[in-house]
């Protein structure tokens, strides 16, 4: 028996369900790095919340705040793909990919870091 039929590829193996979890929660943080110095503490103004503990965290992110955009970007987008293609596949019983709980928090996630990754943009 020759190795071709027994070899599979990247592509025909399921993603795992940890990795978009861990893509959201880097593209939140890494919003949350942009939208700190000046989109968020407006926002939290606005719901008359105080917004001095974001002045440490701005004054490091400014400098960076073009690759926090980017980062934040790829990661959120690589998150909603990725969690997009386990709809497709079949999890595991037991697998953190099926359980409801997990998938709801992925989306809710992606969707703040959206959010923020929009206040970050415009407001800055």
């Amino acid at each position: 028996m020759s190795d071709l039929t027994t070899h599979t590829t990247d592509v025909d193996r399921p993603v795992s369900g940890a990795v978009p979890v861990l893509l959201t929660a880097g593209g939140l943080a890494a919003a949350f790095g942009v939208a700190s110095c000046c989109g968020l503490p407006f926002l939290l103004a606005t719901a008359g919340l105080s917004t001095a503990w974001l002045g440490g965290i701005a004054m490091l992110a400014a400098p960076h705040r073009t690759f926090l955009l980017a980062a934040a970007a790829l990661c959120l987008l690589g998150g909603g793909i990725l969690l997009w293609r386990q709809r497709a596949v079949v999890c595991a019983p037991g697998s953190l990919c099926a359980r409801p709980a997990v998938r709801s928090l992925t989306v809710m996630g992606l969707l703040f870091g959206l959010g923020l990754l929009y206040l970050g943009y415009t407001y800055a």
